[in-house]
């Protein structure tokens, strides 16, 4: 799979610096990320790990499993915003012009 996506025909880059794609660094994948797995958690904890007396608890709501639900739809939310809607990273100039030194 390629870092950098073509740009529609119709569109000119010339005189623009290629650009890539942030990938696995941007921020939202890793918040995606770390949500799902809190998600995660709390969904296996609601189905497999909730006693009578949790139930009794919350007015019989099991709320680790809704809120382990919710955690990962939010995860999914995170995820697709970063698929869809990348971040592009200009490369940088392989060489930069030099300045002129004031005296």
């Amino acid at each position: 799979m390629p870092d950098q996506e073509d740009p529609p025909p119709n569109v000119s880059t010339r005189g623009q610096a290629p650009k890539k794609r942030a990938g696995a660094l941007d921020i939202r994948s890793i918040i995606g990320m770390l949500i799902g797995l809190y998600g995660l958690i709390l969904l296996v904890m609601g189905m497999f790990f909730t006693s009578e007396g949790d139930l009794a608890k919350a007015e019989g709501v099991n709320l680790n499993l809704w809120s382990g639900i919710g955690l990962i739809v939010a995860a999914l939310v995170f995820l697709l915003w970063a698929k869809l809607r990348p971040i592009k990273v200009p490369e940088e100039p392989t060489q930069q012009p030099e300045e002129p030194t004031q005296q």
